[in-house]
């Protein structure tokens, strides 16, 4: 096995985005709970404080005259002493009755002789009267230092209504809730990156033990719009058949390519009968096989499409059949049909349909009977090509019987959805029971790697 991690064939940009738009809610859920948390802590561990201003001026003791910048920013720094002063704050106590509970400072306003004072405490009412006991009784203490200077109040001071601080979480809580949503996206990435997958189809062939036959790319289904009719009974679900005139050329066009590959490799060895599988479930595997069995009918070989899966029958539902268009595959296998009698010939994609529409009782005792040889050395008299579609490796061993039955085996794998060491396990179990691996049909890729130039059309 070639193990290339973080190769820049492995990675791309679309492949991460498509996955952080995937899960969404996760990114939205983180930023909420951010959201919720920074407000819920800040609010619990937030304590207000109340801050009373006065804006003052230096007058020189004995006259009208003011002081000048230059003095004025000199005797700030001694009035700021004086205010913080333990003298004054004594006095402030004594004054008012209480402990002056907070800070108070001064400061000079720029390019002015003005100067504010401003006192800092728990309470409105703390603060005001805090700062009105130091207006009252600053001159005691002064009056040891400045003999020649007073302070003028300008503006008085008034009782604080709203607090003057903010709690840094709430205050911050958006920007706390955008850098969780950045960490939810960036952990889905990584997890992304850290997935042992096949992210692009330019690394599948440095990463997957066999040939890739080639790259179906991720087509989006189309509306109905009434072009389709409905079975009675169940809806009506668009096909992604090449034929159709509902999907894109880009998705024909590469399934075709595909089918052409294949049929060479068939032919080559001269082989009629292919099983089509994949690992795991919704990889594609029953939109493939019915679409390699309708370019090899247009390639003009005579086709037959089996639905193999006993368990999860789909085509019925790919080619809008009901149960009462017909008999079931296991109708056949189980001695009470023949081939020729639930076999149905389409007029429109040429093929022979044998498909099951319900889930079988006891599918492996079915596929481990006398009936599934005779049924295909029976058809192998009458078709160039046998086209078997069947459950996955990994839900059921039913894949596994039918190897033992069939020519050859192609692996489906879609985008970022198995894990490469158990597909290069599964080949070496198709190697060991069928003796030959066709090789692997990238299903449903969106996008290019890192590395290459050029842009995929995404289906319409």
């Amino acid at each position: 096995m070639k193990q290339q991690r973080f190769n820049l064939n492995e990675i791309s940009w679309q492949g991460i985005g498509l996955q952080i738009l995937k899960y969404w809610w996760i990114v939205v859920a983180w930023a909420v709970a951010a959201f919720l948390g920074a407000t819920g802590i800040g609010s619990l561990t937030y304590t207000p404080q109340y801050t009373a201003s006065a804006t003052l001026v230096i007058r020189m003791a004995g006259s009208d005259a003011y002081t000048s910048l230059v003095q004025t920013t000199q005797m700030t720094a001694v009035y700021s002493e004086i205010f913080q002063s333990s003298a004054l704050r004594s006095l402030v106590s004594e004054s008012t009755g209480e402990e002056a509970a907070g800070t108070i400072s001064c400061s000079q306003i720029s390019e002015t002789n003005l100067l504010v004072l401003s006192a800092t405490s728990p309470t409105p009412r703390q603060a005001y009267l805090f700062i009105h006991a130091a207006l009252q009784n600053y001159e005691q203490v002064a009056g040891y230092v400045f003999t020649n200077a007073a302070l003028e109040i300008v503006q008085e001071p008034s009782v604080p209504e709203t607090p003057s601080n903010a709690s840094f979480l709430i205050s911050h809580r958006v920007e706390l809730a955008c850098l969780a949503a950045v960490a939810a996206a960036g952990l889905i990435a990584l997890i992304y990156l850290l997935r042992y997958t096949v992210k692009t189809a330019d690394s599948a062939a440095s990463l997957l033990d066999g040939t890739v036959l080639g790259t179906v790319q991720f087509e989006k289904r189309q509306g109905m719009r009434g072009r389709r009719r409905r079975a009675k009974g169940r809806k009506g679900v668009p096909a992604l058949l090449l034929n159709s005139p509902l999907v894109s050329m880009d998705f024909a066009e590469t399934s075709r390519r595909m089918a052409t590959r294949l049929e060479a490799h068939l032919r080559h060895k001269k082989l009629q009968i292919l099983l089509v599988t994949s690992v795991e479930e919704n990889e594609g595997k029953s939109t493939v096989a019915a679409n390699v069995a309708v370019a090899l009918a247009e390639h003009g070989s005579r086709v037959a499409l089996l639905d193999g899966d006993l368990r999860k029958p789909a085509q019925y539902k790919i080619f809008d059949k009901a149960s009462k268009d017909g008999f079931s595959l296991s109708d056949v296998l189980a001695g009470r049909k023949t081939w020729k009698e639930a076999a149905v010939y389409n007029e429109k994609t040429h093929i022979w349909e044998l498909f099951q529409y319900k889930s079988a009782a006891q599918p492996g005792s079915l596929l481990n009977g006398a009936q599934l040889p005779a049924l295909l050395e029976a058809l192998r008299d009458k078709m160039d090509v046998i086209v078997v579609d069947c459950s996955p490796i990994a839900v059921a061993a039913d894949a596994e019987i039918w190897m033992h039955h069939v020519d050859s085996v192609a692996l489906v794998v879609r985008q970022d959805m198995a894990d490469v060491r158990v597909i290069n396990d599964a080949v070496d179990l198709i190697w060991k029971s069928t003796g030959d691996f066709s090789g692997f049909i990238l299903n449903a890729f969106q996008q290019k790697s890192l590395r290459s130039s050029g842009q995929d059309r995404y289906g319409a």
